[in-house]
């Protein structure tokens, strides 16, 4: 197995990466603490708060994701624990806050740890330094345990066995490896013998030749893709300086256009030739997926209601113990008043008595004491019947501000399953986008040549412009299926598609030069 952890930030983008069901069989959340919150966006934007407050930490999680081998067979739930807690007892993380994922994807379960790393007591951020070299060590160990083999050189390298996320990323969009860029550039350069021909051949594949601002030559494919042109051949024979010196008898830099220009005018042939392009299959997909995102939206309506049940339960039960005791507090009053009452009409002074409690003025200071202990009675009633007012109005405000922040709770995941929804719906244009992309592209894996895109955009723009218009036109009518449709798609393409810059207008760049011809600028 070969783990993948770093430091970052961006909590709410790894949290809505965590949820992402598209790209996932199962997503299974099984271990959340040391966060008020019982989801992952609330979670990670609490450490991201003590982050901001209590340090000046920037990348304030530690991520790591656990890959088993699959020709090793799985690993049980008992030994990913094992394993996470080999981690944390090696970083000094035992008692941070953490959250651990499990996914399913293509059968395989995996695993995705992220610990916030602010110790909230000391104020201050656990430094992870050496942290490749730790997690080596307790994979070493920990394979050696469970009796697992790690890839060969695993000890001199991190990376061995692993493809970096660019290329991964890359390849999701394009359906294209670096091993296919590397053969098919390779290809054209055992096939062409002076650089003219190169350069044509690298256009009928798909590639422009560009001057790099680090590196002489860089090929910009018809994705949008920036590869190193030395890189891209797999001859070990040839050098970084052979080919420098091949290109620049026809192709200095200074004829050649710039990444950006490259990448703009790839950008515009390729907008026009996907737009419009399996529009429905798209529909039909956003329409699959919607109806899966429904149901686990339903789960949160239904959440929702039956707070609101809770809540007008628990404000009705509060109204009514709150009654009850104003009530028991009024009628102990006028019990104890009535009684007292009674007690001096019981006790009081007859016949001889009476006459000299009168004549003697002893029955006027009665009548001034018993006053005297009503009014006192009466005093005290009123001060008890304020301290419950006021303990009454502080357990209101308590129940209220309890009851708002679970509402804000539900609001708060109502507003994570939006990213998430719009997270899985760029997924699904990406995966569209891709399985389109390959398609065209046929048997042989070529990508079309710039040629190839001129001309399919001339056959559009002869063929079809009054269906372009009454398509454009059709995105804009409200009350529409299509149209709704169109705008995820669109909104999606750009979120998924982060690696492509688009030229708005849509129109080619007249002054990027063209690379077969080698004229000067």
């Amino acid at each position: 197995m070969i783990p993948k952890a770093s430091q970052r930030a961006f909590g709410q983008d790894l949290a809505t990466h965590l949820q992402n069901a598209y790209d996932n069989e199962l997503v299974e959340v099984v271990d959340l603490r040391g966060a008020i919150a019982n989801d992952l966006h609330g979670a990670f934007k609490e450490w991201q708060v003590q982050a901001e407050v209590l340090t000046k930490c920037k990348e304030y999680l530690y991520s790591l994701s656990i890959n088993p081998d699959p020709s090793q067979g799985p690993l049980t739930r008992d030994q990913f624990m094992d394993y996470i807690e080999r981690v944390e007892e090696k970083f000094g993380l035992e008692d941070q806050p953490r959250a651990v994922v499990f996914h399913t994807k293509y059968g395989r379960e995996h695993c995705h740890v992220v610990w916030s790393r602010i110790d909230a007591e000391r104020e201050k951020a656990i430094q992870l330094s050496f942290d490749h070299e730790k997690l080596m060590k307790v994979t070493r160990e920990f394979a050696r345990d469970h009796g697992l083999s790690l890839p060969a050189g695993y000890e001199k390298s991190r990376e061995v066995g692993q493809t970096p996320l660019y290329e991964l990323e890359q390849q999701r969009h394009t359906g294209l490896s670096k091993e296919e860029h590397q053969q098919q550039v390779t290809e054209a350069w055992r096939h062409s013998d002076t650089p003219k021909s190169f350069v044509n051949s690298l256009k009928e594949r798909g590639y422009i030749l560009a001057a790099g601002e680090k590196r002489d030559y860089v090929l910009v494919d018809a994705y949008g893709g920036v590869h190193s042109l030395p890189r891209m051949i797999t001859d070990k024979s040839v050098r970084t300086k052979e080919v420098r010196a091949f290109l620049e008898r026809e192709f200095p830099k200074e004829v050649l256009p710039s990444v950006a220009e490259a990448e703009k005018l790839v950008a515009a042939h390729r907008e026009v030739m996907e737009k419009g392009i399996e529009e429905q299959i798209f529909a039909r997909h956003v329409a699959e997926l919607k109806h899966a995102q429904q149901d686990r939206r339903r789960e949160l309506e239904q959440e929702r209601d039956d707070l609101k049940i809770r809540q007008d339960h628990l404000r009705l039960s509060q109204e009514s113990q709150h009654r009850a005791e104003r009530n028991k507090l009024r009628a102990d009053h006028l019990a104890q008043m009535k009684a007292v009452r009674a007690g001096r009409y019981q006790n009081r002074p007859t016949g001889l008595a009476a006459f000299l409690g009168k004549v003697s003025g002893i029955n006027l200071l009665r009548q001034k004491l018993h006053r005297y202990q009503d009014a006192t009675r009466t005093r005290e009633h009123i001060q008890q019947r304020a301290a419950l007012n006021a303990r009454q109005e502080h357990e209101k405000k308590t129940l209220a501000l309890r009851l708002k922040l679970q509402i804000q709770v539900v609001a708060q995941k109502e507003k994570s399953l939006e990213k998430i929804d719009k997270r899985e719906l760029a997924a699904l244009a990406r995966d569209l986008k891709r399985d389109q992309r390959v398609r065209a592209r046929g048997e042989d894996g070529v990508m079309p040549s710039l040629e190839k895109m001129e001309g399919r955009i001339k056959e559009v723009e002869k063929s079809a412009p009054d269906l372009l218009a009454e398509f454009e036109k059709a995105k804009q009518t409200p009350n529409t299926q299509v149209p709704d449709l169109i705008v995820e798609f669109e909104r999606a393409s750009r979120d998924g598609d982060r690696s492509t810059k688009r030229d708005d207008t849509g129109s080619k760049d007249r002054d990027i030069p063209d690379p077969s011809v080698g004229r000067s600028r």
